[in-house]
């Protein structure tokens, strides 16, 4: 049986090697070379650590195991090559930024948890996208309560199709439950498709516009207390950037040199003070709307489908696997993201999935009864 310091030197190298593998994916799938010589800095960073951890191993003299990437690594790999790397990188980002800290309990990583947290600070400022340059103000940015989930398509890509699959196969089978024929559950499942997508379209698209208006009122405001009340204003960048560590000599200098220019003190205030990124204002509304409405049908049409070609109890045992797949398939597009195995993700995700359906199936059979 392996020893606690064995298995957590293993565990140290594999996760090192699957980030060597990881971001030497992400640099062949990079098109830029600026970006592509990045990653391939950090996978050569990744690489010396693993070679600490296998050192690690050979003086205790145990051999090493056979490297395979794990499967987050291939998969988030594949999305890179397809989609491109900022596909996955606020992914990456947040397992990095989750991971920055892991080595500082242990007594012989000190010399490589400076540069863990290096690399998370680096990830971030990636995910940002490769036309935004860094800036004074991206500091708050990184910082923990700034980050939001704003920028993680694969998230809301995923989370976005499973409310569809969830909430239509629980309609389709409450309604198949009630004893309805074959042409009303199709009829059902596509009217739930349509309103359900069609709600969550226009709920995205009043929650990007509201967050749109109100981030205008306030810069608004911001822009009427620079005009009105500079000193104040320059007095709060002051403070801010003491915050930030910087002596107060230097914050006042700071903040004097960005007063000069009220366009970029509304800039930075904006970002460091309303959380607000003057550029995006939280997105485009139609975009939201759209994207939003057509990830809730991806997901909403599996329980729908075998009922156009099926009858009766075969239709309804069909729509059961078709909907468990997408769930597992959900599932494990969610370990990417959940830290989870892929294995336990799609297990839970098509369980808890199945027993919501088996609900509303139980529900549906009792009012068709009763009703009947």
């Amino acid at each position: 049986m392996q020893s606690r310091d064995e298995q957590r030197i293993r565990s140290n190298l594999r996760d090192e090697l699957d980030g060597a593998s990881l971001y030497t994916r992400l640099a062949a799938a990079e098109a830029d070379p600026v970006r592509r010589d990045l990653f391939l800095q950090l996978a050569q960073a990744e690489a010396k650590h693993a070679e600490f951890w296998k050192k690690k191993l050979q003086a205790a003299g145990v051999s090493e195991d056979r490297f395979v990437p794990s499967f987050r690594t291939r998969l988030l790999g594949r999305l890179a090559r397809h989609f491109g790397p900022q596909f996955v990188m606020p992914t990456i980002a947040a397992a990095e930024f989750g991971d920055r800290d892991k080595y500082l309990a242990q007594a012989d990583a000190h010399s490589i948890a400076a540069e863990e947290r290096g690399h998370a600070a680096v990830v971030q400022q990636m995910a940002r996208g490769p036309d935004k340059p860094v800036t004074g103000a991206d500091i708050a940015q990184a910082e923990r309560w700034h980050r939001g989930a704003s920028g993680n398509n694969l998230r809301a890509a995923v989370l976005g199709a499973n409310d569809g699959l969830v909430s239509n196969f629980c309609l389709i089978m409450g309604v198949a439950g009630a004893g309805s024929g074959g042409k009303t559950t199709l009829l059902t499942g596509l009217a739930g498709l349509v309103a359900g997508a069609c709600s969550m379209a226009l709920g995205e698209w009043l929650s990007v516009t509201n967050a749109r208006e109100l981030a205008n009122t306030q810069l608004g405001r911001e822009a009427e207390e620079i005009e009105q009340t500079p000193q104040a204003e320059q007095h709060e960048l002051a403070l801010i950037y003491q915050a930030k560590g910087l002596s107060k000599p230097q914050a006042e200098r700071v903040a004097a040199e960005l007063m000069r220019d009220k366009k970029a003190a509304l800039d930075t205030l904006a970002r460091e003070e309303l959380g607000i990124d003057p550029a995006e204002l939280g997105g485009n509304p139609w975009s939201a709307a759209i994207t939003s409405f057509f990830l809730f049908s991806a997901g909403a049409i599996f329980p729908v489908l075998p009922f156009f070609w099926l009858q009766g109890s075969r239709a309804v045992i069909v729509g059961v696997v078709a909907s468990a797949l997408a769930l597992c398939a959900i599932g494990v597009a969610t370990s990417l993201f959940n830290g989870r195995s892929p294995l336990f993700s799609a297990a839970r995700q098509a369980v808890f999935g199945c027993a919501a359906a088996a609900v509303t199936y139980g529900v549906g059979t009792l009012l068709g009864v009763s009703l009947s």
